[in-house]
């Protein structure tokens, strides 16, 4: 048998490029989320014939015709459900779920949870632009409340979806946010969950021009993202502002902003602790602006055995025997009645 892996070239971005026509609109934050995944994917030392893209139904679930993998365009809410059979079929798969906050919280939110609470070997990144956008604009479960669209024209009465919360709850063992813009720190929080042994999940904020344009400018545009962004870094204080002069800190279980004089440090600052369970992730993922700055970076990085590793573990109980007579006995276990003539 011959060794082909030997020969080939490292792979680059062009190699996952695919040969479709890119068709979102015009300056849609997807393209950049495209961009970064293509350049990321080539630096894992993982073969291309290995990467699997799955997708329900959105506007981002175009992605898998635009990389040059395998893929799946599956069906409203199920690619979390898809991707949990790929990577139980063959665990040697590289499996990437690309989804939106419509597809993912509303009709798919049950399959998502289900997927980031068995640990599931596989990256989620949902696209979050607060609207439904393939189907022309209506409110989406990340809206804000009082959101006014085509299906509330009076303003949404509902209380938005969370996605780093509901990750954060679900038990998923990397929980991350970052934004489509800061393409930098985006493509580093990409790498990281790529490189994760186990459910890794990224909320990214991304910019629908044409039904909800500038959803995140009050804290992302360039003249005040470092008065109303704080990254969050591992065994760092978090502190935000130009200087560094405003931090976060835990007051009788409440987060409060505090700040400094000229040339001081904030005080009593949360030091951020990526690999903690304790409840201050949860809570720093629900800062707000205007009260807060809105927290980007990697909010949980745990490590702990993967389904895949503890169905690995049942190996042997599960081919014991004879296969056939084994499904033969369960299916003919209990009371069985035989219909009609044999």
């Amino acid at each position: 048998m011959i060794d082909r892996s030997k020969n080939r070239a490292t792979p680059t971005r062009k190699d996952f490029q695919s040969n479709q026509e890119v068709r979102w609109c015009p300056a849609c934050g997807d393209y950049s989320i495209l961009s970064q995944v293509q350049k990321i994917v080539p630096t894992l030392g993982i073969e291309k014939e290995k990467f699997v893209f799955v997708s329900g139904i959105g506007c981002s679930s175009r992605f898998p015709y635009y990389m040059n993998t395998y893929g799946f365009h599956t069906i409203h809410g199920r690619a979390p459900t898809i991707a949990t059979g790929l990577k139980v079929a063959n665990p040697d798969l590289s499996v990437w779920v690309i989804t939106g906050d419509g597809d993912a919280l509303s009709i798919g939110g049950n399959h998502l949870i289900h997927a980031l609470r068995r640990n599931m070997d596989i990256k989620i990144l949902l696209f979050n632009n607060r609207i439904y956008g393939l189907t022309k604009g209506q409110y989406s479960p990340t809206s804000e409340q009082g959101k006014k669209t085509k299906s509330t024209p009076a303003g949404s009465p509902d209380y938005p979806v969370h996605p780093v919360s509901l990750a954060l709850a679900a038990e998923a063992t990397f929980v991350a946010r970052a934004i489509d813009t800061d393409t930098k720190h985006l493509a580093g929080v990409i790498e990281r969950a790529a490189r994760h042994r186990g459910s890794a999940f990224i909320e990214i904020f991304q910019n629908c021009n044409i039904f909800n344009d500038g959803a995140f400018d009050e804290f992302k545009a360039r003249d005040v993202r470092d008065e109303r962004v704080v990254r969050l870094e591992q065994g760092k204080p978090v502190r935000f502002g130009k200087e560094g002069g405003r931090g976060i800190r835990l007051r009788n279980c409440t987060l409060e902003a505090v700040s400094s004089g000229p040339g001081e440090e904030p005080p009593d600052c949360i030091v951020h602790d990526e690999k903690s369970r304790s409840f201050i992730a949860y809570m720093l993922a629900r800062m707000e602006y205007p009260e807060f700055p809105v927290a980007i970076g990697v909010f949980r990085d745990l490590e702990k055995p993967t389904y895949g590793e503890l169905l690995d573990e049942q190996g042997d109980f599960r081919i014991a025997g004879d296969t056939a007579e084994a499904l033969r006995s369960l299916l003919h276990t209990g009371e069985t009645w035989v219909v009609g003539n044999e």
